[in-house]
């Protein structure tokens, strides 16, 4: 592949095209199906910048209108379009692919000037974990969680206060901002 052997992003990636920063595994695991879906066969984990990261945070926009955080709808359409961050919250997955109650995924959108530094700054290395995937797809059928599950080195991200009451405002879901202040 030849981001691997670039450390970045190179021909054919697109960087006129949305790309996702999908920090959870095992959401990313449900999305390409444990990398056996067309088009998805290879599964990259991709370090980044903590600058970067929270870079893209504090210039998100939500993917969806949400009448608590945005004054107007059309309001929230032009933010939207002119943003080149956006989040959404989809259903955390657990290792079988099950959507999780209650718990929340975060999944970034990265466009224009957002994409350009993610390419060219924030990527920090760039891992095959395409076997990984597989191991773990072979592992559906089993009765307990293999105890070398990638997403159980995941942790909830530890963000700075000023940030986060910056995030509350504009893309935290609600019951986050609530239990994690």
């Amino acid at each position: 592949m030849p981001a691997l052997k670039a450390g970045t992003f190179v021909a054919p990636f697109s960087m006129s095209r949305m790309t996702w920063i999908k920090p959870s595994f095992n959401w990313m695991m449900y999305r390409c199906g444990y990398g056996t879906k067309p088009g998805q066969e290879f599964v990259l984990g991709i370090d980044i910048t903590r600058i970067g990261f929270e870079w893209a945070l504090d210039h998100a926009v939500l993917s969806n209108f949400n009448g608590r955080l945005h004054s107007s709808y059309e309001q929230w359409r032009k933010t939207l379009a002119n943003a080149s961050v956006r989040v959404q919250w989809d259903p955390e997955r657990d290792w079988r692919l099950t959507a999780l109650e209650n718990v929340r995924a975060i999944q970034i959108g990265l466009s224009g000037e957002a994409v350009e530094c993610y390419v060219t700054e924030w990527i920090k290395g760039i891992e095959d974990v395409t076997p990984i995937a597989r191991r773990i797809a072979s592992l559906q059928g089993e009765n307990t969680v293999p105890e070398d599950m990638p997403h159980m080195l995941e942790l909830e991200y530890p963000l700075s206060t000023a940030l986060r009451m910056r995030l509350s405002k504009t893309v935290l879901p609600e019951e986050s901002v609530r239990t994690n202040t």
